[in-house]
C-alpha cells in the first residue's frame, strides 16, 4: 500500500497537470508578475528616508515660482519634459505679459503655442492653461484665492475633471500653489519604492499617495519638502538604467531591504 502511494504522488509529480499547477502556485507568489500586490504590507521607514536626504540635499525650497499662477502653469508646463525646458517657456510668457489667468484666456491658441514651444507638445498643452483658466473664471469668479478655500477632496476632483489635469498635476497644484497637505507622486517616487521592495513600480497613484500621506497626516512642508527631494535623488542616483545606489543616501536601506 505504502508503494502504491508513492508510485501515486511521484506520477502526479511528474504529471504535465502538476506542473501547470506548480507554475500558477509560483507566478501567484509575491514579487511574480500581475499577481504580485501593488503595496507591500508594512511601513517603509519614512522618516528615515526623509532625514537621510535632507542631510544629504538640504532643503530644496520647491516650487520655483513667482506666484501661484506661475506654479500652476509650472504643473502642467513640466509634464513630460525637464524643468530647464519649462523655464524657458515660462520665460517667454513673462516676456509677453502672459501670465495671469485672464491674458491667458484672452490670447489666441497660435500666440500661446508659439510662446510655451520649448516645453513641447506645445499644441496640448496651450489648451489645458487654457481650460484651467476657464475653468478658475467659471468656478471661482478668476480668483485663486477662492478655488484655494475650497476643501482639497472636493477641490482635487473638480481640478482632476478639467481637461489635461491628472493627479500628478492636481497634487502639485493643490500642494506648491494652494498649500494644501497632499502628497504628489510622480515616477521617481514609485522607483524608489519599488527598488526598496514596498511597491511594484506601476502601483496605483492613489495607493503610492496614501503610503505617504497616513504617515505624515496633514504635513503640508513636509509633503513640500520630501517630494522636492525624492526627485533630487532621482534626478543623481535613482535612474531608470544603471542607478547609483552604491553612492545613494538611501543606499544603506536598500542594502537592508529595510
Amino acid at each position: 500500500m505504502v508503494g502504491t502511494l508513492v508510485f501515486m504522488a511521484n506520477t502526479a509529480h511528474n504529471s504535465p497537470n502538476f506542473a501547470r499547477l506548480s507554475r500558477i502556485i509560483e507566478a501567484k507568489k509575491p514579487g511574480n508578475g500581475r499577481f504580485a500586490p501593488q503595496v507591500r504590507d508594512g511601513e517603509p521607514p519614512l522618516d528615515e528616508y526623509y532625514n537621510s536626504l535632507l542631510t544629504a540635499f538640504g532643503p530644496q525650497r520647491w516650487w520655483p515660482g513667482r506666484t501661484p499662477f506661475e506654479v500652476i502653469v509650472g504643473a502642467i508646463l513640466t509634464q513630460n519634459t525637464s524643468w530647464t525646458n519649462v523655464e524657458q517657456a515660462i520665460a517667454n510668457l513673462r516676456r509677453a505679459r502672459l501670465l495671469t489667468p485672464g491674458a491667458i484666456e484672452k490670447a489666441s491658441p497660435r500666440k500661446i503655442e508659439m510662446l510655451i514651444r520649448p516645453s513641447g507638445y506645445f499644441r496640448q498643452k496651450a489648451r489645458k492653461l487654457k481650460a484651467f483658466c476657464a475653468f478658475l473664471r467659471y468656478e471661482y469668479g478668476g480668483s485663486l484665492k477662492r478655488m484655494f478655500a475650497q476643501p482639497t477632496a472636493a477641490l482635487r476632483e473638480k481640478l482632476l475633471a478639467v481637461f489635461g489635469i491628472g493627479p500628478e498635476t492636481a497634487d502639485s497644484i493643490l500642494l506648491y500653489a494652494g498649500g494644501h497637505p497632499v502628497f504628489v507622486v510622480d515616477a521617481y517616487t514609485k522607483r524608489m519604492l519599488a527598488r526598496h521592495g514596498w511597491a511594484a513600480e506601476d502601483a496605483k497613484y492613489e495607493d503610492v499617495r496614501w503610503i505617504f500621506e497616513r504617515r505624515f497626516p496633514g504635513e503640508t512642508a513636509r509633503f513640500n519638502e520630501f517630494h522636492a527631494l525624492i526627485v533630487q535623488t532621482g534626478k543623481r542616483y535613482c535612474r531608470t538604467r544603471e542607478p547609483l545606489c552604491g553612492e545613494c543616501p538611501l543606499g544603506r536601506y536598500l542594502a537592508e531591504r529595510r
